[in-house]
This record gives structure tokens, C-alpha cells and sequence, in this order.
């Protein structure tokens, strides 16, 4: 579980084999990533899809909804992921806005994720009022990763960020999106917040991989937020968002903090550097006499002139004056 993969040896995957995956039951595991670093975290785990997600707005960016996600944060969150993982198959979202008014603004949208960032594939979020736009990406030659079940986007609609397909009637209308989706031209459909049975009835029904967020086991594969997963939510505003459904499979919130923490009061009380550990740069002993020789020539000018400094910079500063610090 621990084995670094060598992004260099592998080849990127492409949809098709993504899909073939599906039909032999290989699961599909995908994770978010936002930036170098994650992204680079992900490519050497050996993830089979990495999403750039609109998420970041919540976990980046420090929105409360994923709506105010802009096209051009998602070029460049998505352009950093793409240099971060070359080998990985990068799929990027459609932020709120970049798609809803038709197929034509969807497509040039469409077109600078895929030529600017370099993503593989584009996802965005609906069923049925969305078949239009998604046929004319596939036709114009641009993979499209559905997404049905709880759509964060549609928050002002949902009335917040609920689960969906509860009942019978909701859960089946989740059924036809996913096979709209799939008869548009969607190479998959990511399935959000829903019960596993209906999660399972779509999975079966569908010949395209199903993946699937707080959906239960009988998915095609699986994808959560990286913060999430981590745990890196030790700060009030991600511990908000954390959804009921993710395992947290560490805590790094917690060890940030602490390391954070560790480093300030370190610094306070003079006890990091010190001379012998982490002061790796010396001068020779004689290139260090003539330096201070140097020093000594014109110091008692330079003490007359510190005087005079700090005397200005007190007198500029009405609470010291005012003895209210």
C-alpha cells in the first residue's frame, strides 16, 4: 500500500481503457487534487483518475458553496495539476456559470480547459437538461465526465448540500439523467449523496464506469476530496464541510497544527536556529576578521544614525507614545 509508482514508466491512461475497466470490474479510484504538490501526491500513488474539482472554492479558496468557482480559477488550479502529474488522466470541472446558458459558451469554455490546462476530460453537473451540451462537447472531440445524484452547483435549488433520490420517484428520475448522460456521449458519470440501492440500480444499469461520492460500495469506483480524505481540517471552516460519508484515513489538520504551533513558540523564545543546528553558512575565519575590521570603521556613525531612527519611528507611533501597547 505504501509503493511509490514511477509516473515516468507509465503511460496515461485514456477514456476508452477508463470504460474497459468498468466492464471487466476493475474498480476506478479517483481522487481531487488541486495544485502541484496534491497532484504530484496523487500521480505517485498510482491514482487511475485525478479530478480538478470546483471544490476548491470550499477547500482552497474558502467559499462556503462551490458557486462563486470562476473559469479562470479552474485554468489555473487546473493548469498546476496538469505539471504535477503528467502520467495521470486529468479531468477538470466546468465552473458554475461557464455552461448553463447553452452548448456553444459550454464548447469554448470546453475548449480552454482542454487546450490551455491540458485536462483529458471536462465534467459538469445535471441530466436531462445538460443531453444538448454534452453532445456537442463529445462531437466537437471532448471527453465529458457526467455528474447526477446531489449537484453542489444546484445548491441554491437543492436548498443546501442534502442527499438525494430518497424516494422513489427522485431516485428514478437519477436513473434516467445517468442514462441520458451515457446516450449523449458521457465516457462516465460521477454519482453524489445517494442511497446504495439506488447507486447499485445505476451502476447496473449503465455499460459506463459509475463513480461514485457518498454512494455506497456497488459503484464502478470511488472518488473523495483530498483535504477530506486527509484530514486536513483542523481549521473551523473545513471541520464545517466534512461530509458524513468520508473516511478520514489521516489527520494532518491536527499535525499542522501542532507543527505550526511548535515553530512559532520556537521562534518567540530564541530557540530555533541556533548557532550549531540550522545555520549552515560560515565565513573563513579570515574572511570574518576583515568583515568586522569593516564594521568597526564607521560604527559610532552608524549607532548616531540608529538613535535618530528609532527616535522618529517612536514618535510616528501614537500608541507607543501613548504608552497603550
Amino acid at each position: 500500500p505504501d509503493k511509490v509508482s514511477n509516473p515516468a514508466s507509465e503511460r496515461r491512461l485514456s477514456a476508452l481503457e477508463i470504460q474497459h475497466f468498468r466492464r471487466t470490474g476493475r474498480k476506478i479510484a479517483m481522487i481531487t487534487a488541486y495544485d502541484y504538490p496534491t497532484a504530484k501526491h496523487a500521480e505517485n500513488a498510482g491514482f487511475d483518475i485525478i479530478l480538478v474539482g470546483d471544490s476548491l472554492g470550499m477547500v482552497i479558496l474558502g467559499y462556503d458553496t462551490t458557486q462563486p468557482v470562476t473559469m479562470d480559477d479552474m485554468l489555473h488550479h487546473c493548469k498546476a495539476a496538469r505539471r504535477g502529474a503528467p502520467s495521470r488522466y486529468i479531468v477538470g470541472d466546468m465552473p458554475f456559470g461557464s455552461y448553463e446558458s447553452g452548448p456553444d459558451e459550454a464548447l469554448k469554455n470546453a475548449f480552454r480547459l482542454v487546450k490551455e490546462a491540458g485536462v483529458d476530460a471536462v465534467k459538469l453537473e445535471g441530466g436531462k437538461p445538460r443531453i444538448g451540451t454534452v453532445r456537442k462537447l463529445v462531437e466537437s472531440g471532448i471527453s465529458v465526465m457526467g455528474h447526477v445524484g446531489l449537484t453542489p452547483q444546484g445548491v441554491s435549488v437543492l436548498g443546501g448540500f442534502r442527499a438525494q433520490g430518497r424516494t422513489a420517484v427522485k431516485a428514478r428520475a437519477i436513473l434516467d439523467d445517468a442514462l441520458s448522460l451515457q446516450e449523449a456521449g458521457a465516457f462516465a458519470v460521477v454519482l453524489e449523496c445517494v442511497p446504495s440501492i439506488v447507486a447499485k440500480s445505476v451502476t447496473d444499469a449503465l455499460q459506463i464506469p459509475v463513480i461514485g461520492i457518498g454512494a455506497g460500495p456497488h459503484t464502478s469506483g470511488q472518488v473523495l476530496v483530498y483535504h477530506d480524505l486527509l484530514g486536513v481540517m483542523h481549521h473551523p471552516h473545513h471541520q464545517k464541510h466534512v461530509p458524513s460519508f468520508c473516511k478520514q484515513y489521516a489527520h494532518l489538520g491536527s499535525d499542522i497544527h501542532r507543527a505550526l504551533c511548535e515553530y512559532r513558540d520556537e521562534v518567540r523564545d530564541s530557540h530555533f536556529p541556533t548557532e550549531k543546528e540550522f545555520s549552515p553558512y560560515k565565513m573563513s575565519a579570515e574572511e570574518e576578521d576583515k568583515f568586522l575590521k569593516m564594521l568597526s570603521v564607521d560604527e559610532k556613525t552608524r549607532k548616531d544614525e540608529s538613535v535618530q531612527i528609532v527616535k522618529k519611528l517612536i514618535e510616528a507611533d501614537e500608541y507607543e507614545v501613548a504608552k497603550l501597547y
